[in-house]
């Protein structure tokens, strides 16, 4: 019913949005909110494990047609922030069970934020995203719109977890559970990073470069429709690659190129292992 509702909303605009509408989607971002929809799922019976929900990208999108620019500043006058009405700061209290620690950080309405989730300021998680119990979000990090992060993750310092809104069909980036992003890593265009994987210190995975695993002899690329999916246990670091080009060997250039180098085991976990103290 509600997915129905907001596709007719989203593919036949009214001339004005009358209160209905805005109930409909106060409805649609308190399952948001809730986690009870969410823009990708798993799907055992697709390629990657996953699939997207179009339509809830679809009603993530009709938010911001709907939305009028209003004044979110608390002091408007020493620090302003202007944004979409439909937008504003996630409410959140302490039975959220939601550990924020004080320093500007920012969850914005219209994502869902699990029980025992830390924050560390300055971070911010994007609508649409959905981050499960027990992860970390460091200082600087982003869980971009869309972006799915599973349980007992670790985004460290730094972490850039990219927005995937549009095209609404697109596979936005998923982190699944017990991952560790190492500081100033990228994981962009719709990236599956699968459970248990352990990203280096700087590593970037997109679309557009393709992941060399050494261990199982194998290249990792993307297709069109279809993203990178790093494996499970994986372990990936920054890397690089000769070029073939005569220039290059001339000029001895190189490609950055993340290469997995190993797969977890015990010595694996007990360096990544997040400390309970914590939590």
């Amino acid at each position: 019913m509600l997915q129905a509702q907001i596709e007719r909303l989203f593919d036949e605009p009214p001339v004005a949005y009358e209160a209905e509408h805005f109930r409909l989607f106060a409805a649609f971002k308190d399952a948001l909110n809730s986690g009870s929809v969410r823009a990708a799922q798993p799907n055992p019976g697709s390629t990657t494990g996953w699939s997207v929900n179009a339509w809830v990208k679809k009603g993530i999108l009709l938010g911001f047609r709907m939305g009028t620019l209003v004044d979110m500043s608390v002091d408007v006058a020493r620090q302003p922030f202007f944004d979409k009405s439909t937008y504003p700061v996630k409410a959140l209290t302490p039975t959220s069970g939601v550990r924020i620690v004080p320093g500007g950080s920012s969850i914005r309405d219209g994502c869902y934020v699990a029980k025992a989730v830390i924050c560390m300021p300055p971070m911010f998680i994007n609508v649409g995203a959905y981050v499960d119990e027990g992860s970390l979000v460091d200082s600087h990090a982003l869980v971009g719109s869309c972006a799915q992060i599973g349980r007992r993750c670790h985004l460290s310092a730094g972490a850039q977890i990219g927005g995937v809104l549009e095209p609404v069909g697109a596979l936005p980036v998923i982190v699944e559970d017990d991952v560790m992003i190492g500081g100033n890593c990228g994981v962009y265009e719709g990236t599956v990073v699968k459970s248990g994987a352990v990203l280096g210190t700087g590593t970037i995975l997109n679309s557009s470069t393709p992941v060399y695993d050494l261990v199982r002899s194998a290249v990792y690329t993307s297709s069109p429709g279809e993203p990178i999916v790093i494996p499970e246990k994986a372990i990936v670091v920054s890397g690089a690659r000769a070029l073939s080009h005569p220039l290059g060997q001339k000029w001895n250039l190189s490609l950055y190129a993340p290469i997995i180098v190993k797969y977890r085991d015990s010595t694996t976990e007990t360096k990544i292992q997040l400390e309970d103290l914590l939590r």
